[in-house]
């Protein structure tokens, strides 16, 4: 089975730079999309649904911004928007689908990096979303949160530590929260499987940072303990161009069609 994570920076953008091309290619179980700037009616289905998928929205009040999306292969027995926290569901930033018993929780964290406004709201949604993971936890078996976390856990996990100390995203209370999360009993796939592995999800337009892979890897998918134990390969698609993000491919040994 292969699940993708991936902060397109708009969709309708992300589809007219190939990325239905790609979606073919590599015809994942689950694709789950962020940041996706659309409404369910701005997208033409028909060739999703050609190759098989069928889409689960959660979009932000606001539009052209935020927002979530699941194009799933598999069954889909029951999905959920929303945190029930109506200043974070405004915009659009979870979505819960259930497959068998595999759930998998998709979300778009807050960036904090406009400014302190946001940076507090971010530090907001972290605290009320960690108890909201850790039921989650508790209450499935086969869990994967993934998305755009918008938090590098580990020096390794971003190109220049030192010049970042201080910028969003790799803050000392983020990645503080991030040691919080794994030790609530999440497990990061790619660091299991690649204990020094260097590999990168985002890449600033700035200052050509991408061709020379000045990166920072904030997009994650999350495993439950006996899911990370069916965990056979992780990777980030750095070829796959179709935003300032590269989609996250993890590879399981589970069944799908």
């Amino acid at each position: 089975m292969k699940i993708v994570t991936y902060n397109v920076n708009g969709l309708r953008s992300a589809i007219s730079k190939g990325l239905l091309a790609w979606v073919e290619a590599e015809l994942p179980n689950v694709l789950c999309l962020q940041e996706i700037k659309a409404l369910p009616k701005d997208i033409d289905m028909a060739p999703w649904e050609a190759l098989g998928y069928k889409a689960y929205w959660h979009p932000a009040q606001k539009l052209g911004y935020s927002g979530v999306a699941t194009f799933s292969r598999l069954p889909v027995e029951r999905s959920a928007m929303g945190t029930g926290i109506e200043k974070y569901d405004l915009e659009g930033r979870m979505l819960l689908t259930q497959h068998g018993n595999l759930h998998i929780l998709n979300t778009y964290m807050p960036s904090g990096s406009s400014g302190d406004e946001r940076q507090a709201f971010k530090y907001e949604w972290l605290a009320d979303f960690l108890p909201i993971a850790t039921k989650a936890l508790a209450d499935y078996e086969q869990l994967i949160i993934c998305g755009d976390y918008n938090i590098c856990h580990k020096a390794i996990d971003i190109h220049n530590p030192k010049s970042n100390a201080k910028s969003s995203g790799f803050l000392p209370e983020e990645r503080a929260w991030m040691d919080s999360f794994v030790a609530a009993g999440f497990v990061d796939p790619f660091r299991l499987l690649h204990p020094d592995g260097v590999e990168y999800s985002w890449w600033s337009y700035r200052a050509g940072a991408r061709g020379k892979n000045l990166g920072w890897r904030i997009d994650y998918l999350m495993l439950s303990p006996a899911l990370a134990a069916e965990a056979r390969g992780l990777h980030h698609a750095a070829d796959a161009k179709h935003s300032d993000h590269c989609p996250v491919v993890l590879e399981l040994a589970l069944g799908g069609r």
